[in-house]
């Protein structure tokens, strides 16, 4: 992925886009998915702008112009 901002990925729901993306670039793995397969709760994904944690997570379904946003989890302060 490298520096791109906006890639194509390919699957009816939100968990069968993400793993075509892990597919391509597998170092993403570890970043999106716990060890049970589950998304981290450091990394919000959204479709169309809604989070999918308030939808129906991975098996979300995702039309073919759907968006399908990755952003990590900002934490912090002072």
């Amino acid at each position: 992925m490298g520096d791109q901002k906006e890639v194509d990925a390919a699957g009816t729901t939100v968990g069968e886009v993400l793993n075509d993306l892990v597919g391509r670039h597998p170092g993403l793995a570890d970043q999106l998915f716990d060890a049970d397969g589950a998304l981290h709760r450091f990394v919000n994904v959204y479709l169309n702008g809604r989070d999918v944690r308030y939808l129906e997570l991975l098996d979300t379904p995702v039309g073919e112009r759907d968006a399908v946003i990755i952003l990590p989890a900002m934490a912090g302060g002072a």
